[in-house]
């Protein structure tokens, strides 16, 4: 699933550190996020929209499959 917190969390100049804390999760965390290589738990997902204000499809988009032709 891909996601575009890294530019949201920029435009608002927050830290990694600073938008973990928010969510009440550790910046490893975000950091695995923003890099694809954790997919966040739905109440999570939530909550990171929710603190952004706006729809959770507007955050995370699905990818699809690379052999999907």
């Amino acid at each position: 699933m891909g996601n575009d917190i890294k530019a949201r969390r920029a435009e608002r100049r927050w830290s990694q550190a600073e938008l973990g804390t928010a969510l009440g999760v550790s910046r490893q965390t975000i950091i695995a996020i923003e890099n694809d290589k954790y997919d966040p738990s739905l109440p999570l997902a939530f909550a990171i929209a929710r603190l952004f204000e706006v729809r959770i499809e507007d955050v995370f988009t699905p990818e699809e499959p690379a052999d999907s032709a």
